[in-house]
């Protein structure tokens, strides 16, 4: 990542859980404190998903840690927050999540500039067969570059 993504927070479990179909770039409305909270790195995203919801996408079960120095000012730490896209990605993601039975993950927060972003993705569960077949690909690329490497050197 360049120099103007600082705080990246991956979603690993999303890309083992699910087949990603395309990626999307959302804004997020946060509080102050959470904005603060986000860039010292306290977000779990493990269990967060998005739903659309009255027009509107929003995450789910996305815990940001309560700010060490924000007191009283701190909110719920699993609350919904409104991701901010434009109306007609929103819809095209509303649609194809009604049609295909596909389902709408959070894949990174990072911070962008100066606005904390959120990268989105439109994914396809797989199944355990396909699971087993990607970890027998990493373990035999893993085992490709190994010999590789101890040849060439």
């Amino acid at each position: 990542m360049s120099q103007s993504h600082k705080v990246s927070i991956q979603n690993r479990q999303a890309r083992h859980e699910y087949e990603i179909l395309e990626t999307f770039e959302a804004g997020i409305a946060l509080c102050g404190t959470e904005v603060k909270s986000v860039r010292a790195g306290g977000v779990n995203l493990k269990e967060a998903f998005c739903v659309v919801d009255k027009g509107q996408l929003v995450v789910k079960q996305m815990h940001i840690a309560p700010y060490e120095k924000g007191n009283v000012f701190n909110r719920d730490p699993v609350r919904p927050r409104v991701l901010l896209m434009h109306k007609s990605e929103i819809r095209k993601l509303a649609a194809q999540v009604g049609q295909k039975g596909l389902t709408i993950v959070p894949l990174a927060v990072y911070s962008k500039q100066r606005l904390i972003k959120v990268s989105v993705g439109l994914c396809r569960g797989k199944r355990l067969h396909d699971k087993r077949d990607d970890a027998a690909k990493r373990v035999a690329e893993r085992d490709m570059q190994r010999i590789i490497k101890e040849r060439n050197t």
